[in-house]
């Protein structure tokens, strides 16, 4: 199994496993935990929204992330990706307003769907890079080894089905 074949499959069980507590958040899945923060719904449109928006990064398209002057990636890329990619843990931070989404999918069958369709469309766009030994280059971090991105997004869809798991 190669390196993206791995982190590919990592990354969908991440997935599936936010699926998973989404079923489970019952009556749940719409409803805020507190005033503030995200409810299942909500969490599970982010997720979704990260993954495509990584897939039009991944094509070369423009995207809904912040575009962070060349100059500065280094130092993100050292200070936050790598961290993130060492401890497998994502810090407490907020995302920029264009991820910050105002609803989600009604029901968690729903959140299912927009999951798997928005993971597939990640996985297809990350295999074609990865299949041209080409890096993906972000507009946060610069470029990156295809593996490491797909790595950092399970860990960042991990994070998110935590907040799930910990709200309902």
């Amino acid at each position: 199994m190669t390196d993206i074949d791995a982190a590919l499959k990592a990354s969908r069980a991440a997935v599936e496993q936010m699926i998973e507590l989404g079923e489970q958040a019952g009556a749940g899945w719409s409803r805020s935990p507190l005033p503030g923060k995200w409810s299942p719904s909500q969490i599970v449109e982010h997720v979704a929204m990260s993954l495509e928006e990584s897939a039009r990064v991944a094509c070369g398209q423009p995207s809904k992330f912040p575009r962070l002057p060349a100059l500065v990636h280094p130092v993100v890329r050292a200070v936050f990706f790598r961290r993130v990619l060492k401890k497998a843990a994502f810090p407490k931070a907020k995302t920029n307003a264009a991820m910050n989404p105002a609803a989600g999918p009604p029901t968690p069958a729903a959140g299912r769907a927009r999951l798997e369709a928005a993971h597939a469309e990640f996985d297809a766009s990350c295999r074609a890079l990865a299949s041209r030994n080409a890096p993906i280059k972000t507009t946060i971090f610069g470029a990156v080894p295809v593996a490491d991105y797909v790595r950092f997004m399970e860990v960042h869809t991990r994070h998110h089905g935590r907040q799930i798991g910990d709200c309902c």
